[in-house]
């Protein structure tokens, strides 16, 4: 059976978690309850000893025979002296037991009053843990009623919008119906033309009238609430004296599309304001209502799963504090729980409904307006369902991984038997050059994955958020387990291909033939990635395309926490661009027939990609920071774009160095200089900002006031970890080892695998740092931006 302490934990909401009922500290206080009733307990047992035969022998009846036998052989001779010996022994022995009772009083006293101090300081903490909760409760309860009420006028007046849309539509639709047929008629008879025209001309006023009328109507609502429906000319007060409230649809720049639209509307707005000053007009669209219309459904659902979190957080807490008040009662020996718990299920956060009723609103509201009086729909969209844990995934995982290990084994040994790797080989620079390129892409996407297997892992353990501090759907988001499978079997795969190549080039196939199993191996590849049918994890795949596509076309998206996320993690696989850029070479060339490798390699055009493969991930996280800084203002932007610009110096003075057969002592200065600046700006990035280290005023030594992990040591170890790897590059560069080619490959692809894994251990810290800001601010729903916002109508 689970301890409800784990229970608990495992259920609690991690952004509020600090708010709960700490349930740990009151079981602290049980045990000092308990403790101090064990003396108490102990001299109840030791006094009901005395009272009982403890201590009596089988031979106390012959004693006392003894004894009286001896008492009537004396009693002549020494009577008196006799008297006073017993009056003076009865004295001393009533005196002792007076002594040891006031002892006993005594020690009962002092026990009792301890214990009733435990209780009273534990009752104490239960009356603070109480109004604790419930002034945490009262404060998002009035948060989330303010987002329901303002999202009820939103709905109503989108609602409002829709209905003029549509009868402005059937208004122009009914016009040349109208006209055509009056036309065909005219052609037929002048007479019954003219009486038709008379006749339609009628119809089209009375259309004309109701729908001005039903559009009236409508804008008379909307101005019941001091709005000013746009376009529409009206007076600039309302019957009170008070300033009319204009109406404006704002919607988010989030994709290409949106940022053109926005800029083009803006400039039509500003000549149609020009043209008519008295009358300032908003121009609405279909296109405009329906992005207004899902930016609120969205509202919705995140309005519903923050009120479905407060009825967690009032059950949660309930459970605790009547388990707590049990163990109470059971260690105290009292009946206190009944009392207090009556207390309990009186306070705020238990009597009042308003949750309740808002939830139940908000459901049926978006049943009718969003899912097409659907519950089933709608509740796809407000309860998704997690994903479960499927006992096959594991089973894979280790069978890949099985598959992984043997075949590694035994590819090494024919590489060793074939001596395909040995300096003298003349089947080395082809091999190399064939299978390094491809094989390596692979080894480095698949170390990636496992990191970030490792990464969800140590979330999941430490309670850390990470699907909402991603936006990840719970019902499709990979688990650590989905992240470990396609890791083991996309390697299972490269060295399978490896075994196969490697058996083939050895029993006499032609290398044109064999050459071309890294390409099929990419094909495949390829065609998973963006296959249509639902398979593969079919949702992770778009989603990361569909990232992708935001990252290269920065800055016309807008960006969110997974895009810059991901654009970090491209600025550590430039090893992995490069090698594709090499493929794509010798696949475009031809080179894996005529296996002549210096077409690309001293090729002006490939050397110049080059430039362009090792700017565009820092290039494209520049973008981004522009970007955040335009949307957000903040100029911690525009620092951190700096920090991508110094980047990009140091990579391009790098890649200069590297193609020089004998470097300049300028050109080395240059490359010191422009990587030493950008190292330490990385550096200091990395600790103060995104993990936020080094706070002078935390009371954790150099480091953050909140820690996830328990151990500091941690903590220390991993800024001198990522110090040492993040210089790795020095290698890199001076070249200290002195290698062969093979060797010299095999040092490339272990710094990148080293960039790799200091990447993946940043992630970590990264993400803990922003769970931390989010648990600071409460932020555990998503604050969704609202279509409609009021200004003054004079402005």
């Amino acid at each position: 059976m689970v301890k409800f302490s784990k229970e608990l934990e495992a259920q609690l909401i991690p952004e509020w978690k600090d708010y709960f009922v700490n349930y740990w500290q009151l079981k602290k206080h049980i045990k000092k309850i308990k403790l101090s009733l064990k003396p108490k307990q102990a001299a109840q047992v030791y006094s009901s000893g005395h009272c009982s035969n403890f201590g009596h022998s089988v031979f106390d009846p012959v004693r006392s025979v003894v004894s009286i036998i001896s008492n009537k052989l004396h009693d002549g001779s020494s009577s008196t002296g006799d008297n006073e010996a017993v009056k003076r022994t009865s004295i001393e022995e009533e005196d002792d037991q007076e002594d040891q009772l006031r002892e006993e009083n005594e020690t009962e006293l002092s026990q009792l009053f301890s214990e009733e101090d435990e209780v009273k300081m534990f009752f104490d903490v239960l009356d603070e843990e109480l109004e604790k909760v419930n002034r945490f409760y009262s404060a998002r309860e009035t948060e989330f009623l303010e987002r329901g009420e303002a999202l009820l006028k939103q709905l109503q007046i989108l609602q409002d919008l829709k209905q003029i849309l549509d009868q402005r539509r059937r208004k122009n639709f009914s016009s040349p119906k109208s006209s055509f047929h009056g036309g065909f008629m005219s052609r037929s008879n002048s007479t019954s033309t003219r009486n038709s025209d008379t006749s339609q001309n009628l119809s089209d006023a009375n259309e004309r009238t109701d729908a001005s009328s039903q559009t009236d109507e409508v804008v008379a609502a909307l101005e019941k609430n001091g709005l000013n429906f746009i376009g529409a000319a009206t007076r600039s007060k309302t019957k009170k004296g008070k300033p009319k409230m204009a109406l404006r649809i704002d919607i988010p720049a989030t994709t290409p599309a949106r940022t053109i639209s926005a800029v083009t509307s803006t400039l039509w707005e500003d000549l149609a304001n020009s043209a008519s000053k008295d009358c300032p007009r908003e121009m609405i669209n279909r296109k405009k209502i329906q992005c207004a219309e899902k930016m609120i459904r969205g509202a919705f659902v995140e309005l519903y799963r923050g009120l479905g979190l407060i009825k967690t957080y009032c059950t949660l807490n309930l459970v605790a504090f009547t388990k707590i008040l049990k163990k109470f009662d059971k260690v105290a020996n009292r009946q206190a729980s009944a009392g207090y718990l009556k207390t309990v299920k009186s306070s705020h956060f238990m009597n009042s409904d308003k949750v309740v009723r808002l939830m139940d609103e908000v459901e049926s509201l978006f049943i009718k307006h969003f899912a097409d009086n659907d519950r089933k729909k709608a509740m796809k969209f407000l309860r998704p369902q997690q994903q479960k844990d499927s006992h096959m995934v594991t089973f894979f995982v280790g069978l890949f991984t099985g598959c992984f290990v043997t075949l590694f084994v035994v590819y090494a040994i024919l590489a060793h038997i074939s001596g395909m790797f040995s300096p003298g080989s003349k089947d080395e620079s082809g091999y190399m050059e064939t299978v390094y390129p491809i094989f390596s892409t692979f080894a480095l996407l698949s170390l990636h994955m496992f990191m970030y297997g490792c990464n969800l892992l140590m979330w999941k353990a430490t309670r850390i958020n990470y699907t909402f501090i991603f936006e990840f759907s719970p019902k499709t988001a990979l688990k650590y387990r989905d992240a470990f499978l396609i890791c083991t079997s996309l390697m299972t795969a490269v060295v399978s291909a490896l075994v196969i190549h490697l058996i083939l080039r050895s029993t006499g196939f032609s290398a044109q033939q064999v050459d071309a199993i890294p390409s099929i191996l990419l094909l495949i590849f390829l065609v998973i990635l963006i296959c249509p049918f639902n398979a593969f994890y079919r949702s992770t795949r778009y989603s990361f395309l569909k990232v992708i596509r935001n990252i290269v076309f920065s800055p016309l998206y807008k960006v969110l926490m997974v895009d810059f996320f991901m654009a970090d993690q491209l600025t550590s696989q430039i090893p992995l661009l490069r090698h594709m850029e090499t493929t794509g070479c010798y696949l475009l060339a031809g080179t894996f027939k005529t296996h002549h490798y210096d077409v690309c390699k001293k090729g002006t055009m490939y050397r110049e990609l080059a430039y362009v493969i090792s700017f565009a991930p820092y290039y494209w996280r520049a973008m981004q920071c522009a970007r955040r800084w335009f949307d957000e203002s903040d100029p911690k932007q525009l620092a951190n774009l700096g920090k991508y610009v110094s980047a990009m110096v140091a990579a391009g003075a790098r890649l200069t160095y590297a193609q020089q057969q004998e470097p300049t002592v300028l050109s080395t200065i240059l490359v010191v200089v422009t990587s030493v600046v950008a190292t330490i700006y990385q550096l200091y990035w990395d600790y103060v900002q995104d993990w936020g280290f080094f706070n002078p005023t935390s009371r954790n030594q150099w480091l953050r006031d909140d820690l996830v992990l328990k151990k500091k040591s941690i903590y220390y170890i991993s800024i001198v970890i990522n110090l040492v790897l993040r210089v790795a590059w020095v290698e890199s560069v001076m070249r200290f080892i002195k290698v062969g080619n093979i060797e010299a490959k095999f040092l490339d692809f272990s710094l990148a695998s080293l960039e790799v894994i200091r990447r993946g251990h940043w992630n970590f810290y990264r993400v803990e740092n922003e769970h931390l800001n989010n648990v600071g601010k409460y932020r555990a729903v998503k604050a969704v931006p609202l279509p409609f916002r009021e200004t003054d109508s004079d402005g």
